[in-house]
């Protein structure tokens, strides 16, 4: 049985903004807005707050069908919905999947795990409306570029946040996600650990601060690495978590001497030194690379549609 992390008890340990990173380059292709779809649901409500909308293109097939969450990055002090690149979109309704994009709420107005929280509700909210919107609620999983990408590993890899006797029904719906692939995921904001992984410069990201909310004087607190921890998804890690296929495009090897702060956020050691734990775990992990000639959309694509093809009658 999985055991029970406090989501409630994480933030009350602090407000913190993870020291997340822009987009990955291999994220940022094929923005514009006019190469998509309009959805069939634009801008829907999920949480009272202005950026709480998201937007649902259903599958182009019969419904029951399974979803895939679109989580943006930007450093979780930016970014948008629309970032959601229009070749991934085409393969997985084609494949027969709805897919959701949502936008969350940003640093600094608030600070993790507010972030986090905020793509679980909305992963609720679908869930929550399903028989409406024609999805199959045991067939859901998240993918996402850079801070999107680490929400979805942190959410993928979190015990349940259902709370069945929540008085909000949405909060009653589970937030489990059947699989992952993600963009220069980061899968510790552990600044310490990050140092050790990929080196000093990358641990120096500029939007640390915001994202766990802590200032300069404070990093190197016991505050601080309490929040550090329990914002990393890699320690959250268990043999009952689904799995995952990462891609990278950032240089290997060690950083130059001359790295700006922040260079490396989106190494590809993030990715194997996940793949080291969950392939003890017997975990399905896959870490592609483009030196590697990793063609991210299409890709993440199949393997999303291989692990959301059948329905789970046991979820």
């Amino acid at each position: 049985m999985k055991r029970r992390h406090s989501v409630f008890g994480v933030a009350l340990i602090a407000a913190v903004v993870i020291f997340g990173a822009s987009l990955p380059a291999m994220a940022q292709r094929n923005r514009a807005v006019g190469e998509k779809p309009a959805p069939d649901l634009a801008n829907v409500k999920y949480g009272p707050h202005e950026r709480n909308v998201l937007d649902l293109w259903k599958a182009e097939a019969e419904s029951p069908s399974p979803l895939v969450v679109y989580i943006h990055g930007g450093g979780f002090r930016g970014g948008d919905k629309r970032s959601l690149s229009p070749e991934l979109l085409r393969r997985l309704r084609e494949g027969g999947a709805a897919v959701m994009a949502v936008n969350y709420r940003l640093s600094p107005e608030v600070a993790f795990p507010a972030h986090y929280m905020d793509c679980a509700r909305a992963i609720q909210f679908a869930r929550s409306n399903a028989k409406v919107w024609g999805l199959d609620p045991t067939r859901v999983a998240a993918t996402g570029g850079s801070a999107g990408a680490g929400t979805s590993l942190w959410i993928a890899f979190h015990d349940d946040m259902a709370d069945r006797e929540s008085p909000d029904p949405v909060l009653r719906e589970s937030t489990r996600l059947k699989c992952v692939a993600v963009m220069g995921a980061q899968s510790t904001y552990d600044p310490r650990v990050i140092r050790e992984w990929v080196g000093a410069a990358a641990a120096e990201h500029p939007a640390l601060e915001g994202f766990f909310g802590v200032s300069r004087e404070e990093r190197d607190t016991p505050k601080a690495h309490a929040l550090y921890e329990a914002a990393s998804a890699i320690n959250l890690l268990t043999k009952e978590d689904p799995p995952v296929a990462a891609f990278y495009n950032e240089p290997r090897g060690p950083l130059p001497e001359n790295a700006r702060p922040g260079q490396g956020i989106h190494h590809v050691n993030f990715g194997l030194k996940l793949k080291e734990q969950m392939d003890a775990l017997g975990i399905e992990c896959v870490v592609r690379h483009r030196d590697d000639g990793a063609k991210p959309d299409e890709e993440a694509a199949a393997f999303l549609l291989k692990h959301i093809g059948e329905s789970d009658p046991t979820r």
